[in-house]
């Protein structure tokens, strides 16, 4: 997130920490609305941002916050605020998502999911609310410029109707919350690599996911979705990628940990970069390297494998971490961290010092 937009979403924190429920919901709604537009790197202006300030006030409805950044846009300073990108888009989408997130209304079809689609990007894509009829790809940066394979065009309809259909008849009842976000995870992962419309698909998704899981009981319009939204982004697309080839299977840890943080108020680690296909050649969340070692990890490590650097990384970080934790940091499962870790002891590169339980990692 660039320091402008959490400079954005920070200067509402004053309603929520004022108590007033009223005031709260409505900042609370608005940080997730301009958050989600990090999904597509995009920025809201500080004139949405002023607006939203007085829909919390209780000055302006949504509605008329609304029209309000409409005839903004069709004025000349509103022309000139987003001459060379895509502030306008930003700014409509979010209050378009303001008001979807404060409706009490929904219902679990794959009508609603065009409904949001074409609320949020209607006079914005000519294609709003529309279910594409080719097929797309996408290059991702979290796969290195690859792309998810998308549902066909012409299963779309169906695959929306079959999965939706099965989600309605699962039970929950009696699932504990770990087995029941687990479900949620792979549901919303299905979901978005359907991939239904042309542009805009994860923020539909996002919204689709919020008034869902509102229903289940769950409050979702908080500070992870707020903060963490280009995250969620990638987490589904390593939810859909694999290449095996490669060592790269599909997996939802990452999907997973952002639910958590989300539902259950825990803090995994939610960076981008430790996402990234190649992890341990990525320098910060844009710039690739080389997959050199630096002078962090020993010389010995300059023959390691990928996976053997992420699992070294993670011990220099943090020396006392567990397989359990590396794993869940990597994206691979204990059996695979526990069989790198034995190689790199036997490589005599680290070795564990007091036990498993109350030890630590000791480069050698």
């Amino acid at each position: 997130m660039s320091d402008k937009q959490k400079y954005s979403i920070e200067g509402l924190d004053e309603y929520i920490r004022q108590g007033e429920p009223q005031k709260r919901e409505r900042s609370e709604a608005w940080k997730v609305a301009i958050g989600l537009q990090q999904v597509d790197r995009l920025q809201t202006s500080e004139y949405l941002l002023d607006t939203a300030k007085r829909h919390i006030e209780g000055d302006i409805s949504i509605g008329e916050a609304k029209e309000l950044i409409d005839s903004y846009y069709k004025s000349a300073s509103g022309r000139k605020e987003v001459e060379g990108d895509r502030t306008e888009e930003a700014d409509k989408v979010a209050a378009r998502i303001t008001e979807l997130i404060e409706e009490k209304t929904f219902s679990f079809t794959p009508a609603q999911l065009i409904s949001i689609h074409r609320r949020l990007f209607e006079g914005i894509y000519k294609l709003a609310g529309r279910i594409r009829d080719y097929n797309i790809t996408k290059n991702e940066w979290v796969l290195g410029g690859k792309t998810v394979f998308y549902a066909s065009a012409d299963t779309i309809s169906e695959t929306l109707a079959y999965d939706m259909g099965q989600e309605r008849e699962f039970n929950y009842a009696n699932l504990n919350i770990d087995e029941a976000i687990r479900h949620l995870t792979h549901f919303c992962a299905n979901l978005w690599q359907i991939h239904a419309f042309c542009e805009g698909n994860t923020r539909t998704t996002a919204v689709f996911m919020i008034k869902y899981l509102r229903t289940l009981g769950f409050n979702v319009v908080n500070d992870v979705f707020a903060e963490n939204s280009w995250y969620f982004h990638n987490a589904l697309v390593r939810a859909n990628y694999s290449d095996l080839t490669a060592g790269i299977s599909e997996t939802t840890i990452f999907l997973e940990q952002f639910f958590r943080n989300m539902l259950l108020g825990e803090e995994h680690d939610l960076r981008n970069r430790i996402m990234h296909v190649d992890w341990g050649k990525v320098a910060d969340d844009a710039t690739l390297q080389s997959a050199k070692l630096g002078d962090e990890l020993p010389p010995k490590c300059k023959n390691c494998t990928l996976e053997e650097v992420a699992v070294l990384r993670i011990m220099h970080e943090n020396p006392s971490a567990t397989q359990k934790e590396i794993a869940a940091a990597i994206g691979k499962s204990e059996r695979t961290v526990k069989t790198i870790t034995v190689a790199l002891q036997e490589k005599l590169i680290v070795k564990r010092v007091n036990g498993k339980r109350n030890g630590y990692w000791e480069f050698l």
